[in-house]
């Protein structure tokens, strides 16, 4: 078996602190320490090192580059032992869990909603998440799996199809000086983007035909729940999933200006969607095949209910 050369964790959590505040001084007061117990500890790591990770000037100390290295490192080996201590006391000795990133507004909106019926069929496995709204690299984060919008490629991992998406425009009812019969007409609005998918009016309007005449131009938002609220508020008109706000408009303070033709409809789809992708070497993972089973049949029975 392989012996770990993992340094004293008491020369770990000085060695974290004094690297984040650059000072042995407020590290000794965050660690209840003196001072000189912060030294004598980071002189010790130093020494098993064999690599110097301050440099000694005047009153202060500063990070060799090794040491900002890695003190990044021992950050996030630290942060991750403590968040996977606290996930173990919270679930204590009984059950399993699954750590799973997600698009914010699509936990929100359409995942947190389901969770009950999942917990109902699997109550031996809790699901704990995270906000994701990008491509990230499973090795260097806690998470066995994502649900992804976009193409269906992530570097080594699996990844399986959920469902597309079906955008619909929204705005404040005030905003609107008289009704929407053709979709050019959107184009006198200020209009509004979401980064994460920043051609979207473009695919909109030339899928309806209209010649893109400014439809990039605009304010970017990140999150789609962003996105609703800047509409609400009378700032312009969001191209959003139509299931995060379907039955919901009056609630979220936004109508509908233009309904898309179902011909239409069929046009704007492509090989961008919602997949749940997770690490090919995590395929058989017992909370993971649970989860994975119960959301693709939720996500069929949605899939279905929309056609």
């Amino acid at each position: 078996m392989r012996k770990f050369k993992i340094p004293n964790m008491g020369a770990l959590l000085a060695f974290e602190a004094a690297a984040r505040h650059q000072s042995f001084t407020y590290a000794a007061r965050e660690l209840f320490l003196t001072e000189s117990a912060i030294s004598r500890q980071i002189a010790t790591l130093e020494a098993s090192l064999g690599v110097r990770l301050f440099v000694r000037a005047k009153q202060r100390v500063v990070l060799t580059r090794a040491g900002r290295l890695y003190s990044t490192q021992v950050r996030r080996a630290l942060e991750n032992l403590d968040r996977d201590t606290l996930s173990i006391i919270a679930h204590g000795s009984g059950g399993s869990y699954l750590e799973l990133a997600v698009l914010p507004t699509f936990a929100s909106q359409w995942l947190i909603p389901r969770l009950k019926d999942f917990y109902a069929r699997c109550p031996e496995v809790r699901v704990n998440m995270g906000a994701r709204t990008g491509i990230f690299s499973f090795e260097e984060s806690h998470f066995e799996a994502a649900i992804h919008y976009g193409k269906p490629t992530w570097p080594g991992a699996a990844a399986d199809y959920l469902f597309g998406e079906e955008v619909v425009p929204v705005c404040a009812p005030a905003l609107l000086g008289k009704a929407v019969r053709k979709p050019h007409e959107l184009l006198a609005y200020p209009l509004l983007h979401s980064t994460t998918r920043p051609d979207g009016w473009s695919r909109w309007f030339g899928a309806l035909g209209v010649e893109d005449h400014g439809t990039m131009q605009g304010d970017r938002y990140e999150l789609h729940t962003m996105l609703i609220s800047a509409a609400a508020a009378g700032l312009g008109i969001a191209l959003v999933p139509k299931f995060f706000v379907d039955g919901r408009e009056a609630q979220l303070g936004v109508v509908v200006p233009y309904a898309v033709p179902a011909a239409a409809r069929e046009a704007m789809r492509d090989d961008a969607a919602y997949y749940l992708v997770y690490p090919t070497e995590l395929s058989h993972s017992k909370p993971l095949e649970a989860f994975r089973e119960w959301l693709l049949g939720q996500a069929r029975e949605y899939a279905e209910a929309q056609q």
